[in-house]
């Protein structure tokens, strides 16, 4: 008989997941029936020199679970060494996505559980740059998904509003209503996304992160997956109406990706307010007339993508005021991404320093100090026990790293995830790195880099 596997989930009686075509998730309110299971992403990585079938992979990952007690949160667990086909293939196993779901430690036995097994390879190539002709920049550049590059950006990347789940969900509804021909004059998508926000929250590395995660969990839909990261400057031309032209040709290269039905493309048009300026603004004198063109080029080219269902098309703006109207109305989500709250810098300098940590850059550290890095919510509730009298005795590092990320409000995610270099770069002794020593160092750097903030 197999050996129980433990689950934790968040109100079980009030959640179904359901799959949708590629293993995709989706979660809808409803009680719980005894025959219906909670389905887990788990994506299973092979090394570069594998050459093993998918899904003779995905067989031995699920046989190998069955015969496992796992208590399913996110995070790796190891590739069984006892299992020469799995050692021999497999690089990581990883469980995925359980942190929305998983609250109050309900267990449930493995027949309850359905793992959704996603096998995959990293692409190695790199970018593959598309030039417009004479010296001029290239227009676009183009990724085959999954890359070596984005491996890790997603769980790098930290929200505390559940706005990466949402991604996720949306992005399988637009590809599933697409491919059974729902009518798109009765129910309208677009399969547009807009990100909005300062700089520096991670938008752009959001939209990157998506497409690579997506290129995942739809593999066994679309076994090819291609991001194709649209140069907006480079779209526009000396020469005068040159750049709706230009706009045109770009997505008629693409268009042509489109139409492999194996191949799922995402277009990522970064600060997308380069190329939809507001029209009204041109009309108004304050703009190149050319920009109209260029605005009228991308919405008819957009119309012509929607009827393809094999693409997503991901914008990034960090003035959503100068962008025209009509092409904010066709995005599906207009998500803001802001600065990061306590709780997501918290989490993403308890990252930071758990990486020092690994690396044995921060130096003198017990395990049982490691240890005590608990993420926020559990720190939360630690503070709030009655059972520990002293937290300042009990989690010294922990409230150190509290305090430090209290001293970063107003930063964006991109200059934290710059702070524990730059605080390391402030010791005196660089290279015998005390923890407590290092995060008092790195409150210190937090303050100075907020005092030199621009009004």
């Amino acid at each position: 008989m197999s050996a129980p596997m433990e689950i934790s989930v968040q109100n079980p009686a009030s959640t179904i997941i359901s799959e949708t075509n590629g293993g995709a998730l989706l979660a809808s309110p409803s009680p719980m029936l005894p025959h219906e299971k909670f389905l887990v992403s788990v994506e299973v990585c092979l090394k570069p020199s594998s050459t093993a079938r998918p899904d003779n992979v995905r067989s031995a990952v699920e046989r190998m679970l069955e015969k496992r007690c796992l208590s399913y949160a996110d995070g790796s667990i190891p590739v069984p060494i006892d299992d020469p086909f799995l050692a021999e293939n497999v690089q990581r196993i990883h469980i995925c996505d359980t942190d929305e779901w998983v609250k109050n430690h309900e267990i449930l036995l493995f027949w309850q559980v359905k793992p959704v097994i996603h096998v995959f390879q990293l692409s190695e190539e790199g970018p593959c740059e598309e030039f417009n002709g004479e010296g001029q920049l290239s227009s676009f550049n183009e990724w085959i998904l999954p890359a070596k590059e984005f491996d890790g950006m997603w769980e790098s990347l930290i929200y505390e509003s559940g706005l990466k789940q949402r991604l996720l969900r949306y992005a399988a509804s637009a590809l599933l209503f697409t491919e059974k021909g729902v009518d798109p004059f009765l129910v309208s998508w677009n399969r547009i996304v807009l990100l909005h926000g300062p700089p520096g929250t991670g938008k752009t590395s959001l939209c990157r992160a998506l497409a690579q995660k997506l290129s995942i969990r739809f593999s066994s839909r679309y076994p090819q997956s291609q991001l194709v990261e649209v140069n907006a400057h480079s779209l526009f031309s000396k020469w005068f109406s040159e750049s709706g032209k230009l706009v045109a040709k770009l997505f008629q290269k693409i268009q042509e990706m489109v139409e492999e039905e194996n191949n799922l493309v995402f277009v990522l048009i970064d600060e997308v307010e380069s190329l939809a300026a507001a029209r009204k603004a041109a009309l108004s004198g304050s703009e190149p007339s050319d920009s109209i063109r260029v605005v009228n080029a991308l919405l008819t080219q957009m119309d012509k993508l929607k009827s393809s269902p094999n693409v997503i098309v991901l914008t990034t703006s960090n003035i959503t005021s100068a962008i025209d109207i009509a092409f904010v109305d066709r995005a599906d989500i207009k998500a803001y991404v802001g600065p990061p709250t306590l709780q997501a810098r918290y989490e993403i300098l308890r990252s930071c320093l758990q990486e020092l940590i690994r690396t044995e850059i921060i130096s003198d550290i017990q395990d049982s100090e490691c240890a005590m890095l608990p993420n926020y919510v559990t720190l939360k509730q630690i503070f709030n026990s009655t059972e520990i009298q002293d937290v300042q005795t009990a989690l010294p590092l922990c409230k150190q790293l509290l305090k430090a990320a209290e001293a970063c409000e107003g930063l964006s995610g991109r200059s934290l995830r710059k702070l524990p270099f730059l605080a390391h770069a402030a010791l005196a002794n660089p290279y015998c790195c005390d923890p407590s020593k290092f995060l008092s160092t790195m409150v210190e750097t937090a303050r100075r880099e907020r005092s030199e903030l621009p009004d």
